[in-house]
């Protein structure tokens, strides 16, 4: 999507209102340092943070650093994340990102997007994340709330995972994309819901949302119609009473 001064006053606003309702994002993700984090994000694919933050203190008690995760089989580290979602593929991710570490990297997590997009059950989303958590470098990570809600605001026509990252990147100032991601997944988690939403309701999409776009989230369930107030009963008339 190109870059206009319209769509740009808006990026600006809603960067205001994000400081308001979120004004310092934590990380979601518990971790000591950054292969703790990278193995947290693996994690966090179909499953919940909080369920993440649940499983890995004894994950992280058996195998804290990543020689002793690539001493583990995969069949040890499943009974440690068995209740993430699909705890048996990712078992055998982290059995071989570890071992990939240890012998490719000295046992230490790369600083380095490339590098990470190279390790088993690492896409370019958590990359991004582990670059700019850990690393403190510059990324925009963008996961389905990010995507849903670019779209939602007029910030991408969000086609794609690639296109959000490119159009995000364009309209906010660099210094502000490690804090943005983590406000905007916090403000789709609490306010800008995927299902049940009312645009009016929302301090961004009442006036970001197009009526075109609500239609559309109307028609598939994923918005809520605004209830009109029931109108107040009028009191009836008294009829004079008749002389006699």
């Amino acid at each position: 999507m190109t870059s206009t001064p319209e769509r740009q006053r808006r990026a600006d606003r809603i960067r205001a209102i994000l400081d308001e309702h979120h004004p310092a994002p934590a990380i979601p993700l518990d971790h000591a340092d950054p292969f703790q984090l990278l193995v947290a994000v693996i994690l966090s694919a179909q499953c919940t943070d909080a369920r993440v933050n649940v499983v890995t203190p004894a994950l992280f008690e058996r195998a804290p650093d990543a020689r002793a995760m690539a001493a583990m089989t995969p069949a040890q580290i499943l009974p440690f994340i068995r209740t993430c979602g699909l705890a048996p593929g990712k078992a055998k991710n982290l059995a071989a990102m570890a071992r990939i570490l240890v012998d490719e990297h000295g046992g230490e997590v790369p600083a380095d997007i490339e590098a990470l997009e190279r390790l088993p059950g690492v896409g370019h989303k958590t990359a991004s994340v582990v670059m700019v958590q850990a690393f403190h470098q510059p990324a925009f990570p963008v996961d389905t709330h990010i995507h849903r809600l670019a779209g939602r605001w007029q910030l991408s026509k969000a086609r794609t995972v690639e296109e959000v990252e490119r159009d995000l990147k364009a309209v906010f100032p660099q210094d502000r994309w490690h804090m943005l991601h983590l406000q905007i997944i916090y403000f789709g988690r609490a306010t800008c819901t995927a299902r049940g939403h009312v645009r009016e309701s929302c301090a961004i999409c009442s006036w970001a949302m197009t009526a075109t776009r609500e239609r559309e989230e109307l028609r598939q369930g994923l918005s809520k119609p605004v209830r009109a107030k029931p109108a107040t009963a009028k009191p009836a008339k008294r009829k004079p009473a008749r002389r006699r």
